[in-house]
């Protein structure tokens, strides 16, 4: 006699249930590096290549101008590198619209160098360190401007170089990375998981010293 189809679904149901309960309780651990590793993999050889190149300028001081003022504006200009006056400035150049140079270009400066890094990304190397000369030259101009009042300009200080070779995780780094992650995971779902049935936790309680035990026989009831 063959059985209904809600009679085999429950015979599975149950042959999974039986085959779970026979795997150790560390199971989730390998299984989540397993995952991890293989998602690590998939990225490093299916995410498309990321090519990073940078441009540095300098901010000099002028005249009569402290000096110290210049690491000042350094840091201002810095933060002026993703404003939409600079992109906009920068886009004809750099070849794309505002909205997606900015999320390609980012500034760095230091509190110990009136210097300022402009770092561009982008798939095509080319294109890279076309974002990145792009923006500093439009940083350049506007500091011009002003150059007369604040008594600091930015002068380019080195050019933006076509990299060679991209800067997103190779597929050996991917891969011990996504296998770090699912060691982490399945670490925390052995703490947070239930306990099983049999599952049991004994304390040990310190014996009594063999003083304590004579002090107390010793001991006469109050009465």
């Amino acid at each position: 006699m063959t059985d209904s189809p809600e009679q085999q679904r429950r015979l599975v149901a149950q042959r999974l249930r039986t085959a779970f309960a026979r795997l150790p309780q560390w199971w989730p651990l390998p299984v989540s590096v397993l995952i991890g590793a293989a998602s690590g993999l998939s990225y490093g050889l299916l995410a498309s290549p990321q090519y990073e190149a940078t441009s540095y300028a300098m901010a000099v001081a002028e005249g009569e101008t402290d000096p110290s003022a210049a690491l000042g504006y350094a840091q201002s200009y810095g933060r002026l590198t993703t404003s939409d006056a600079t992109l906009s400035y920068a886009r004809g150049a750099a070849g794309e619209p505002v909205r997606e140079l900015r999320s390609h270009v980012r500034s760095e400066t230091s509190p110990d160098s009136p210097m300022i890094a402009v770092t561009g990304t982008s798939e095509d190397r080319h294109r890279a360190a076309d974002i990145a000369n792009a923006v500093i030259e439009a940083v350049v101009v506007s500091s011009g401007h002003v150059s007369k009042d604040t008594g600091v300009k930015l002068i380019a200080f080195t050019h933006a170089m076509t990299p060679d070779e991209p800067v997103s995780p190779s597929v050996p780094l991917g891969t011990a990375v996504g296998a770090a992650a699912g060691g982490l995971l399945g670490g925390l779902v052995l703490l947070v998981r239930p306990r099983g049935a049999g599952w049991s936790v004994s304390a040990q309680v310190p014996a009594p010293a063999a003083g304590d035990a004579v002090a107390q026989d010793d001991r006469e009831p109050v009465r």
